[in-house]
C-alpha cells in the first residue's frame, strides 16, 4: 500500500476511458482519449482530461462528454470495488494543441537562418 493514490490514479483512469470508448452509445463525441485523472486527496474529485481524436468542435464533444458524468460515475462503480466512487468532471486537455503550437512557433523563428551557412559568414 505504498502509492495508493498513484494507483487509483491509473485504474481509474483505464476504467474512464473503457467506459467513455466502449459503453457510452452518444454518437457525437467521438473517440475520446483520457489522457490525465487528477484525484483529490480525499478521493472525493476526479477531474479527468479528454481530448477528441479528429474533432471538428472539440467543445461541443465536450459538453456531450459532461452530460454522461453520471452515467459514467454510476458505470465506474460497477467496475471498481472502492468504498466511495469520486465524482467525475471532464475537462479538455490542450497541453497536445500548445505544445504543436509552440513547435510551429520555433520551427517558424529558425526557417529563416536554414539557407545561411558559415561560409557565407566570412
Amino acid at each position: 500500500m505504498a502509492d495508493r493514490h498513484g494507483r487509483l490514479k491509473a485504474l481509474y483512469q483505464r476504467n474512464i476511458s473503457d467506459i467513455v470508448n466502449f459503453e457510452l452509445k452518444k454518437s457525437s463525441i467521438g473517440m475520446v482519449s483520457v489522457n490525465e485523472v487528477k484525484l483529490a486527496p480525499d478521493f472525493s474529485e476526479a477531474k479527468v482530461y479528454v481530448s477528441f481524436m479528429d474533432a471538428k468542435y472539440p467543445k461541443q464533444n465536450l459538453e456531450a462528454l459532461k452530460a454522461t458524468e453520471g452515467f459514467v460515475r454510476t458505470s465506474l462503480a460497477k467496475k471498481m470495488d472502492v468504498y466511495k466512487v469520486p465524482k467525475i468532471r471532464f475537462f479538455l486537455d490542450e497541453s497536445l494543441e500548445s505544445a504543436l503550437r509552440l513547435e510551429e512557433a520555433l520551427r517558424k523563428e529558425d526557417e529563416p537562418h536554414k539557407d545561411v551557412h558559415i561560409e557565407d559568414i566570412e
